[in-house]
């Protein structure tokens, strides 16, 4: 899109928190609404777009809203209604436009051959300076309003149609995020009850099944939702035609890998279509039960999305989400250790894009998170939770009486973002609060005899877990020293409990990848989520126990179908494959760029091509030979 076309423009971030709300307030269980539980940004109501010209000659424009927006336009202080052609020039020309609006974001779209609402123009909201006007590829056509995001539809029809309890099932190839269609094949049959699955089993238990509804009686269509089964009680398979409008955002995949082990392959493959569902107008922790924006679970979709479609528009719109305004009370998503994420976020998004100009207009808002969460410090100089915060970490047995280990990791890691993008003046106040707050956690928290940090150190239970000490791993807050003993004595140590999420397991695996432990982590790949697609999985789950039969795997938070069998974070194998051991990585010390070191014996044959950046980059490796590495 080029700087000089007509697009709609919107006070930056108004959109994203717009479609955000509507997103979080999306989640529908068994007949009722769920919105999500945390403090909800709203987009300005009011704002003012501004712009300058210079006319050599007569010229005119129309400016165009939503049907409910309040607005007029002032043009060299004459007020005009919008909707209508105005002209001016030669000469100066200052045009102002002015908008209410209640329902939806307040957005104007420009035509004319001249005055055109395209980069130039600045957007005000009666309290801050102005900024420029925002925009995107989405929304370029006058009649393409900003309320309702534009999704690409496929038609699935349905692989198989069993007779079954007195009904009829419906089964798709895979999971999708659908809009079922029913089409009453005789006159005057009411629209049925649907019960939609993503297990067989979920859709034929009209008894705790997630969602039934009826289609709309005039498009014969339910609400988009998660699905790869449809049962239909009472209904023979020659009453209704049925089939599946799979709709999704069009962010296309760049990515493409193929090697000699068949295992990976598939791995790879279901891995792209979990994530490639949960990419929607934002990074979606899952596409059934939540359908909620999770910071922790963005955080780890950045390092999947920056090797599947290299999109930087839908981080941004997360992220941008995730955060809201300022000023801040809360933390995101009601979870400390979720804000130290977001700030974690803006330094791997920068470092795989190089995007300075969105660091910069997100860096008071960083500065402002850090503030909110180094207030909340405790005497001893470590960060806890208030009344009403979440401190989460992770699903596990923690000693948590005190500070928590870990979240002083995410801090201390935190800090080291803050000193390394904050302007001159600043820097060294940030390096001396991460300095400071290392050798507390040292003082504390290590343990000798066991040689591993432990989760409190107020209880004197000296209870070690995994989670601060892969952190401190993946972050580099200790020595490569001290990495090597916390592998012997923590990560290669049955007496530690194990981790049961695969949220966590990235962290872990990651951790194990950085010290060079491939081979374990190639096994652990094929046994987890090899261990799924043994079990039939056509996307993968939020979470996996090899021990249980199928029919005991869709029970999750005390509910039988609770768990997510298409979730995000399970498909981290696509980061660890492509960052690990096709050596793909980007160049931190020239963000936007990238190195590329194949491992060593784990390909016979191997042609791979990801994206980076704003590259795209091609791997070969024939018959075990160094890899051929070139850019598309």
């Amino acid at each position: 899109m080029s700087g000089n076309e007509a697009r709609w423009i919107w006070y930056p971030g108004d959109l994203e928190l717009y479609h955000a709300m509507k997103q979080n307030f999306s989640r529908v269980e068994r007949g009722f609404s769920w919105p999500a539980f945390w403090k909800s940004e709203g987009f300005r109501n009011r704002v003012v777009f501004r712009r300058e010209y210079q006319l050599k000659a007569e010229t005119s424009f129309t400016v165009l809203t939503a049907p409910d927006a309040s607005a007029f336009v002032r043009m060299n202080g004459g007020k005009y209604p919008v909707g209508t052609k105005i002209v001016c020039g030669p000469g100066a020309v200052s045009v102002s436009v002015h908008i209410g609006r209640i329902s939806g974001v307040p957005a104007v779209y420009i035509q004319g051959d001249v005055i055109c609402s395209d980069d130039g123009w600045l957007a005000e909201d009666y309290c801050q300076p102005a900024v420029p006007a925002a925009s995107n590829r989405y929304f370029t056509e006058p009649d393409r309003q900003v309320d309702v995001w534009p999704m690409r539809e496929t038609v699935y029809e349905p692989v198989s149609v069993e007779t079954v309890n007195g009904g009829t099932l419906y089964t798709f190839e895979t999971e999708l995020t659908a809009s079922l269609e029913v089409m009453p094949l005789q006159a005057g049959l009411e629209p049925p009850l649907v019960y939609l699955g993503e297990s067989r089993a979920e859709a034929l238990d009209t008894a705790q099944c997630y969602y039934f509804c009826r289609p709309d009686a005039l498009t014969h269509r339910c609400p988009r939702q998660a699905l790869r089964y449809a049962f239909l009680p009472g209904v023979a398979p020659e009453s209704a035609r049925v089939r599946a409008i799979h709709q999704f955002v069009d962010i296309p995949v760049r990515a493409a890998f193929q090697c000699d082990d068949e295992e990976l392959n598939r791995i790879f493959e279901v891995a792209v279509h979990t994530f490639s569902l949960c990419c929607d107008v934002f990074f979606l922790d899952g596409i059934k039960r939540d359908k909620w924006i999770w910071g922790g679970d963005a955080y780890q979709s950045l390092f999947v999305n920056r090797y599947l479609t290299g999109d930087r528009e839908i981080e941004q719109r997360t992220l941008t989400a995730l955060r809201g305004n300022d000023p801040v009370t809360t933390h995101v998503n009601t979870i400390v250790d979720y804000s130290l994420l977001w700030i974690l976020s803006l330094q791997e998004h920068f470092d795989t894009y190089g995007d300075r100009e969105y660091l910069d207009r997100m860096w008071p808002k960083a500065e402002s998170l850090m503030a909110l969460l180094l207030g909340q410090r405790n005497e001893d100089g470590f960060l806890i939770g208030r009344e009403k915060d979440w401190v989460f970490v992770d699903w596990a047995d923690f000693d948590r009486d005190g500070p928590l280990c870990a979240e002083q990791m995410f801090l201390a890691a935190a800090l080291g973002v803050m000193a390394r993008f904050a302007p001159e003046g600043k820097k060294e106040a940030y390096q001396a609060e991460q300095t400071e707050l290392l050798e507390k956690i040292e003082r504390c928290f290590w343990d000798e005899e066991q040689r591993a940090y432990v989760d409190s150190c107020t209880s004197g239970k000296r209870h070690v877990t995994r989670h601060a000490n892969i952190l401190a791993i993946v972050f580099g807050l200790v020595s490569p020293e001290r990495q090597r003993v916390l592998a012997e004595s923590v990560l290669f140590n049955s007496a530690v409990p194990a981790i049961t999420t695969p949220y966590f397991r990235f962290f872990e695996l990651d951790a194990l990848c950085r010290l060079g432990y491939l081979r374990e982590v190639l096994e652990e790949i094929k046994a987890y989520w090899g261990g799924m697609l043994h079990m039939g999985a056509v996307t993968f789950w939020e979470e996996f126990d090899p021990g249980l039969p199928l029919e005991q795997q869709y029970a999750m938070y005390g509910d039988p179908f609770g768990k997510s069998l298409c979730h995000a974070w399970a498909a981290s194998p696509i980061y660890l494959l492509a960052r690990y051991y096709v050596g793909l990585r980007p160049d931190t010390q020239a963000p936007g760029g990238y190195e590329c070191h194949p491992a060593e014996g784990f390909f016979r044959e191997l042609d791979c091509t990801l994206p980076v950046g704003g590259r795209t980059v091609r791997i070969r490796i024939r018959d075990g030979k160094n890899a051929e590495i070139s850019e598309e």
